[in-house]
């Protein structure tokens, strides 16, 4: 029998749950060490039940993580059961055996019991700048495997009954290289989680457990069927699309296979490239797949679990997308926005007035310099992530400088934050012109930082991955522009491309970030002259450009010359 809900008190706990995320998320960002944290936000808070399924996401959470959480308590319920956790209890963990990533997302949780009884858990994942082993950072893409990537923490509890376990600490502690940073970031989680507790224990005080958990049911049903009904709109059929990305032996297959059978949708990518130990580019995660649908079927709702009821993701063990342990897996993410691309791209002939082009496709342009500073004698490491330009779509442009769709309200470093606490100057932060892809609607432009250090150092310098796979137009809108990193030593004229991690440069060098910009959507001969003569004004795209991508002639004082632009199109239109 359906339980019977008071609507004013069912809406109370629908805002009520993503209300305490939110706070849990705040609370970490008060108290945390690490810009990547308080300033970029690269980190998620949930609750999760005890079968792991997701009760709610703080708004602006790192999209990619929540798809790994429920798998996490999982794995702790098969292990140790209810029985095994008691309060006062706190679990570390990143291991890449239960849910792939890369080791610096460190994930803390703690069990939350309601009058003796288990019944869900608040959980935090956040970025680490450091785990041991060649982690710094984000980690080396040149990783032979796990163990060189840092340390590997399998479900460990560093409280036990709310005694910290001294032992644990100490290891943390003497193989991390800022053991300030990444300790002090492991106790802001903890009192996170405990807020979130709290929070929750008075919910169910307030209200109780016999109507609080029908409450949680009742909305994921709601969000199942929103999801199911959007679903229902898009035409039966199975849908198909791949792209590429560059790994270290060459060209990484994604393959996307829709399947959209009345309200039920399956991902299938079981297409994509198999597992390789030579290359740090694998995953073990369902979260292209359940990103992918969030977009399509409530890209504004609240994060719960009925929001995946209605998807099926099929990625057998041994693909890229599911790599086995054992595979260095440092690089997991770089794949996970271009597969959500993959799958839009699947679907565009489906829904043509909703599909945009591709947008940059990486989780943003990473800077990354460390190394010592003589004047503190401290370590130091410069962190931040770079936006790109996100693809044109059918009714605007795409929009610029923005992160990839998978990481929420993440954002890049400021410029008085990194050369506040490291010996670096930030020489520049600006668009990068004519980077989108000409289309009736522009993609949008990507940026580029330009970094010189005070002090010798290191830099890490991602390849460019979509080098071959440029982010891709839509109905002749033509590619964006790819990611790629620049340097420029002392003494040399000018930056020459340049890939590498851990790479050694003297004082007085500098680095230049360039993100990709996004695909155009549409005919560049069918936008509007006046919009690219705007372009021009705005020093977003070229004279040139305007002319050989668009066939705009730009005349004196930045005027449109009409006979001369109605000419040039024509010829255009034949070739």
């Amino acid at each position: 029998m359906a339980h019977a809900f008071d609507p004013v008190t069912l809406e109370v706990i629908r805002n009520a749950l993503p209300a305490i995320a939110n706070e849990m998320a705040a609370d970490l960002q008060r108290t945390s060490y690490n810009m990547m944290i308080y300033e970029v936000h690269d980190f998620c808070t949930v609750l999760v039940d005890t079968k792991g399924k997701l009760i709610c996401q703080n708004v602006g959470g790192v999209s990619h993580f929540i798809a790994d959480m429920g798998v996490l308590i999982e794995d702790a319920m098969a292990r140790f059961g209810a029985e095994g956790f008691v309060p006062g209890d706190v679990v570390i963990t990143n291991h890449q055996a239960v849910a792939g990533q890369h080791l610096n997302n460190i994930v803390i949780y703690t069990p939350l019991f309601h009058q003796g009884e288990l019944l869900m858990f608040a959980m935090v994942r956040a970025h680490w700048i450091d785990i041991g082993g060649t982690s710094t950072g984000f980690g080396n893409a040149n990783a032979r495997d796990p163990w060189e990537e840092g340390l590997q923490l399998d479900q460990i509890k560093i409280y036990e009954g709310g005694k910290l376990d001294e032992k644990i600490y100490k290891i943390l502690h003497d193989n991390i290289r800022f053991p300030e940073s990444s300790l002090g970031d492991m106790r802001s989680q903890i009192a996170a989680c405990k807020l979130g507790m709290r929070r929750m224990e008075e919910l169910l005080e307030k209200y109780g457990k016999d109507t609080v958990l029908p409450a949680i049911e009742r909305i994921f049903d709601e969000t199942e069927r929103k999801c199911r009904n959007v679903v229902r709109g898009f035409a039966d059929g199975v849908y198909e699309a791949e792209s590429s990305m560059l790994g270290k032996q060459g060209s990484v297959r994604i393959h996307a296979k829709i399947t959209i059978s009345g309200e039920d949708m399956e991902i299938d990518l079981s297409g994509c490239a198999p597992e390789t130990a030579l290359d740090s580019t694998n995953s073990r995660t369902l979260a292209a797949a359940r990103v992918a649908y969030k977009v399509l079927t409530g890209p504004t709702e609240a994060v719960n679990e009925g929001g995946f009821r209605g998807l099926d993701v099929v990625i057998p063990e041994g693909n890229i997308m599911m790599a086995s342990f054992g595979n260095p897996m440092v690089m997991w993410s770089a794949l996970v926005p271009t597969v959500v691309d993959t799958v839009l791209k699947a679907l565009a002939p489906a829904m043509k007035d909703l599909v945009p082009a591709a947008h940059h496709g990486l989780l943003g342009g990473a800077v990354v310099f460390f190394g010592n500073d003589p004047k503190t004698g401290r370590r130091f490491i410069v962190q931040s992530v770079e936006g790109g330009g996100w693809g044109g779509r059918p009714h605007e442009d795409g929009v610029h400088a923005s992160v990839s769709i998978c990481q929420g309200d993440v954002r890049n470093g400021s410029i008085e934050g990194i050369e506040l606490k490291c010996p670096v100057v930030v020489e520049a932060r600006r668009l990068v012109p004519t980077s989108g892809g000409a289309g009736k609607f522009r993609g949008g432009l990507g940026l580029e930082v330009q970094v010189r250090n005070l002090v010798e150092g290191r830099w890490n310098l991602d390849p460019a991955r979509r080098a071959a796979s440029p982010p891709w137009g839509l109905w002749g809108g033509k590619p964006g522009y790819y990611h790629q990193h620049f340097m420029r030593r002392p003494g040399e004229a000018e930056f020459k491309p340049e890939v590498g991690y851990a790479v050694p440069v003297p004082v007085g060098s500098s680095s230049i970030t360039r993100t990709g910009g996004g695909g155009g959507w549409g005919n560049p001969l069918e936008r509007d002259p006046e919009a690219v003569r705007w372009d021009v004004v705005e020093e977003l795209i070229s004279v040139d450009a305007a002319r050989d991508e668009y066939g705009v002639v730009i005349g004196a004082g930045a005027s449109v010359d009409v006979e001369a632009t109605r000419t040039l199109r024509a010829k255009l239109s034949t070739v």
